[in-house]
């Protein structure tokens, strides 16, 4: 998890940079910030905090998202699809004039960037 140890507003100097690069190329450049995202490393690490660890998933990640993440608009984990589902698009032709941007997919855990 790399962009973990950059801040947003790093990377969003970085798409921002890389783009600079590709000016009047029909190239784009942008970076896709995910938040916390469902996969079995979350899930393990959301049950090491849980306060009743045997509890149901559903309720060990609700109480990780109002204890740990309670600026999540979305409270709940993002799905990998969902994440995929903007980088598709990014990568389309739908895209064109999108270049040079940190692009959140984070559930709203990240109030500004």
């Amino acid at each position: 998890m790399i962009h973990y140890g950059m801040t947003k507003t790093a990377q969003l100097a970085v798409a921002r940079g890389l783009a600079g690069l590709t000016k009047g190329t029909k190239v784009t450049v942008n970076s896709v910030l995910p938040g916390p995202t469902r996969s079995e490393g979350i899930i393990d690490f959301m049950k090491s905090r849980a306060s009743d660890p045997a509890a149901p998933a559903e309720q060990i990640e609700a109480e990780f998202f109002a204890k740990g993440r309670p600026s999540s608009l979305l409270q709940r984990m993002i799905e990998p699809d969902e994440i995929a589902n903007l980088v598709a698009y990014v990568a389309s032709p739908l895209s064109s004039a999108i270049s040079g941007a940190a692009l959140r997919v984070d559930g709203g855990v990240t109030p500004t960037i």
